[in-house]
């Protein structure tokens, strides 16, 4: 996978030696080129070969909260993210400490966001994770995806693909989106799809996205629920979704999303990633 080379030996040493999770993808169209199936120790951090953090509050040329007015101060410790010993990654948010200052005062909340930023680029093709949210008004779990040449390129032009977010105040709904040059913000490209029945804190789903130079689509336990044409994009804006992207797991609390919790009773609140794994078309050249 270009721009990942350590990622990509990553890859082939995972798919020798893990322990194998049944595949949930068995269309002839695809071959798994990477995944991580979260197994090791409980209180194990997550593999630094591919997942990195992002950490802080966000602030960036006087603009915090990550641009969302976001109120958790994102740690790598692992009380907010490591595996849970039973083949799981636990991103964890809870109240913060005392004396842990943001930028708006005294920090409310700690939270984790891991990325694979520099070091998996996952190529056009489909990229899936099997994920267990919490639930609670003010909370924002989210999977998704940002061009490989984000910050380099400055989003929007850099381009994402959201391929699950959530209201923690509605777990029976989350939404897809794209974003982009001329369609980003409040994208026009975006729709909820809400389950038949329970909710998404009950038990793991799974949540995917398939890119090309021509569609982008998302699927929730493998049933299409929202389709993007090219075409239609272009009406808007540049269609950038002709390139790798990297992966982001994530728990926010607070801010335009969902709002500020209204009560901290809602914590600690537990998002759990059971795998993430990367496809590419079946006989695509693999790019390192």
């Amino acid at each position: 996978m270009r721009g990942a080379p350590r990622g990509f030996a990553l890859a082939l040493l995972t798919l020798a030696c893990v322990q194998s999770k049944q595949s949930t993808v068995t269309s002839a169209a695809w071959t798994l080129v990477w995944r991580d199936e979260f197994n090791g120790a409980a209180g194990a951090r997550a593999d630094s070969l591919t997942w990195s953090y992002d950490t802080a509050d966000g602030c960036q040329m006087g603009i915090c909260g990550w641009g969302n007015e976001e109120k958790q101060f994102y740690t790598s410790a692992p009380e907010n993210s490591a595996l849970n010993g039973r083949g799981a990654l636990a991103i964890v948010a809870h109240r913060a400490p005392t004396g842990l200052r943001c930028s708006y005062g005294p920090c409310r909340y700690t939270s984790a966001r891991l990325t694979t930023r520099g070091k998996l680029h996952a190529q056009p093709g489909r990229v899936e994770a099997r994920i267990k949210l919490p639930a609670g008004q003010g909370l924002w779990p989210a999977f998704w995806m940002l061009g490989s040449a984000y910050p380099g390129i400055a989003w929007p032009q850099s381009g994402e693909l959201d391929v699950m977010e959530n209201h923690g105040s509605n777990p029976r709904e989350i939404s897809s989106a794209i974003h982009g040059p001329g369609y980003s913000g409040k994208t026009p490209f975006a729709r909820g799809y809400t389950l038949p029945a329970g909710s998404f804190a009950d038990d793991f789903h799974r949540f995917a996205v398939e890119w090309d130079d021509a569609h982008v689509r998302f699927f929730v336990d493998d049933t299409l629920h929202y389709a993007i044409a090219r075409a239609d994009v272009e009406r808007s804006g540049t269609w950038v979704f002709t390139q790798p992207f990297f992966i982001v797991l994530n728990l926010a609390v607070g801010g335009t999303f969902d709002g500020d919790p209204q009560s901290d009773a809602i914590l600690p609140a537990t998002m759990l990633v059971d795998y993430v794994r990367v496809y590419a078309p079946r006989g695509a050249a693999v790019v390192r």
